[in-house]
């Protein structure tokens, strides 16, 4: 049985591709709705499952396409993260045989694509691998995890996890100059898997604020992201705090959500009092030096609006460990005092302080003399 994919994101397309072609299914897959027209035209499939959102033709124009052709009797799936009843009710009348709204899992295309069309001629048997019931977002995020000889620190398996389980991320981790084999570690971990995971190297130590900025600015090179964010190699902040900053991105108008440790709401922090207390002491300065009640900047999770990642990475920050600071002093400068309104400061559930961080107590005093820096450097 043959069936069409049509979807601009390229993380969408190779996971449902995977899914159906591992159960025995003929799979062809086209990124523009051009593309998919002709595909349909040449192989006319059983089942077109396609993106409502295509840049210049939409899943709704396939639709109505499809099923205008008298040649062709092939049902249409259309998959779309606009709930509106209109949109829906829209897409039946013009065809469309069945509606899936984003985010939807593999596991359930694959029972819908069952209803439709039935089992495939060369039904495969299921194996560990196409077991997999990854989640289809409807936006496509790229993280940013900077890495400095993390060679024993690396958790490979919760990132191969994360990536499988949540389609539509994409990892980029930037070796910062690494002096033992976080680079060999690092290639081993993306092979195989370089659509979801690639690496990015930098053969000399630039240091943390300059690993994000250059990771940052590759990312955006990809048009298929929408929003691009940063995270420790430790996991301090795990994935499913890091997955509830980018759901709140999605559906405000922030162009920064930030990630928190401050014990709020109910947050189970675990964190060394020491540290804590020079933390304290270090936001209550930041807090003057940005005009904002900004309880902590330096908190190593954040999610960004692609359309200021030039305006905030474009040039080197001044200071190797508070570029976040920078970060919206620079946004502050461009937006005013309306700056305020469009960053987000969220309460992490779980935060631990991870052995082997790489800023010592003596790097925390020399903060204070960097802090007079930015001050004077943005003022």
């Amino acid at each position: 049985m043959k069936i069409v994919t049509i979807d601009d994101q390229t993380l969408v397309l190779l996971s449902v591709e995977k899914k159906l072609s591992d159960l025995g299914y003929e799979v062809h897959t086209a990124k523009t709705g051009q593309g998919g027209v002709a595909l349909i035209d040449q192989i006319n499939p059983d089942l077109v499952i396609v993106d409502i959102n295509l840049r210049h033709m939409s899943g709704l124009d396939i639709a109505k396409y499809v099923k205008d052709s008298p040649n062709l009797n092939s049902k249409v799936m259309i998959m779309s993260g606009e709930t509106q009843e209109e949109t829906i009710i829209k897409g039946f009348n013009l065809g469309a045989d069945d509606f899936m709204k984003k985010p939807v899992s593999l596991n359930e295309i694959v029972a819908r694509v069952r209803k439709l069309i039935g089992e495939p001629n060369d039904k495969k048997e299921a194996t560990h691998e196409n077991d997999s019931n990854g989640l289809i977002r409807e936006k496509c995020i790229g993280v940013v995890i900077p890495c400095y000889n993390e060679e024993d620190r690396l958790l490979s398996d919760e990132f191969t996890e994360f990536v499988y389980a949540n389609l539509g991320y994409h990892l980029c981790f930037v070796n910062d100059g690494s002096t033992d084999k976080t680079l060999e570690v690092l290639n081993k971990l993306s092979k195989g898997r370089e659509d979801y995971i690639s690496v990015y190297d930098c053969p000399k130590n630039g240091g943390k604020a300059e690993a994000v900025r250059l990771g940052m600015l590759h990312l955006a090179k990809n048009i298929e992201l929408d929003y691009i964010g940063f995270l420790d190699a430790d996991l301090s902040t795990d994935f499913k705090d890091f997955d509830d900053l980018v759901k709140t991105i999605e559906s405000t108008n922030y162009k920064i959500v930030s990630g928190s440790r401050i014990s709020r709401m109910g947050a189970n922090i675990n964190k060394q009092s020491a540290r804590q207390l020079i933390s304290l002491t270090i936001n209550f300065i930041i807090q003057k030096i940005l005009g904002m009640k900004f309880k902590d900047t330096q908190c190593g999770a954040k999610i960004i609006d692609k359309d200021v990642i030039p305006l905030l990475f474009e040039k080197k920050f001044i200071t190797r460990w508070l570029f976040d600071v920078e970060m919206f002093l620079r946004l502050k400068k461009k937006y005013g005092e309306e700056a305020k309104q469009l960053i987000c400061e969220q309460p992490l559930k779980r935060w631990v302080h991870a052995d082997g961080s790489k800023l010592s107590m003596k790097d925390s005093l020399k903060i204070a003399f960097q802090l007079t820096k930015i001050a004077t450097h943005y003022r």
